[in-house]
């Protein structure tokens, strides 16, 4: 991902807010076989504050990436949407794309069976504490046959980033007032309505003009 100054996202709990609010990541990796990706949830490791993210592959995906050995890069996609030149009022303009999204490369850490189960006890927490009655990882009618059998067949790994490329494109490099209206577009009924875009340019927006964020 190619970086501009102007669309930089460089504070690590802004990084972290995005990889939280996006889970469900991109993972790339070359090995000698040529470029390989698959697509993972994967959750921030909360023992740590930084940018050290926790997932797994389902076998046989740890050969095909090379996990442990190989380099690896997983990619966080943000709110996006499509940006309509007639947003930016009587001026000329093109029309463009804006979004949030978050690079993390380096070399993954196998994790060991315990660790492993532990992640994957997270994983199933993490999006089925949202419903009304939530099934859990370790709660009937699983058992613990069924969920040895179950970390057997993936590989966990913790990913601690020696490389971070994080942009946050949200029409920045625009006036105050274009923004404000690129927002309120984005908010109105329409094939392009975006809330989720429309709330990440408000927050960068207050970001800039020193608002609530």
């Amino acid at each position: 991902m190619r970086q501009n100054p102007s669309f930089t996202l460089a504070d690590v709990a802004e990084i972290r807010r995005v990889i939280d609010a996006n889970p469900w990541a991109t993972v790339v990796s070359a090995p000698e076989g040529g470029l390989v990706a698959s697509h993972y949830a994967v959750l921030l490791d909360e023992s740590r504050d930084d940018l050290t993210i926790v997932g797994h592959v389902g076998r046989p995906d740890d050969a095909i990436h090379g996990l442990g050995t190989e380099e690896l890069l997983v990619a966080f996609q943000g709110p996006h949407g499509y940006i309509s030149p007639g947003w930016y009022g009587d001026t000329p303009a093109v029309p463009t794309w804006n979004y949030t999204a978050v690079h993390l490369s380096g070399v993954p850490e196998i994790l060991s069976t315990a660790e492993n189960l532990r992640v994957l006890d997270a994983l199933v927490a993490r999006f089925e504490s949202r419903l009304p009655a939530p099934r859990l990882m370790w709660e009937r009618p699983n058992d613990a046959g069924f969920i040895e059998r179950l970390e057997a067949g993936t590989v966990g790994f913790r990913l601690t980033p020696t490389r971070v490329v994080a942009k946050r494109k949200l029409s920045q490099n625009k006036p105050v007032e274009t923004v404000e209206a690129v927002i309120a577009a984005l908010r109105h009924e329409g094939p392009y309505e975006n809330a989720a875009l429309a709330a990440e340019m408000r927050r960068a927006q207050d970001a800039r003009t020193g608002g609530a964020a």
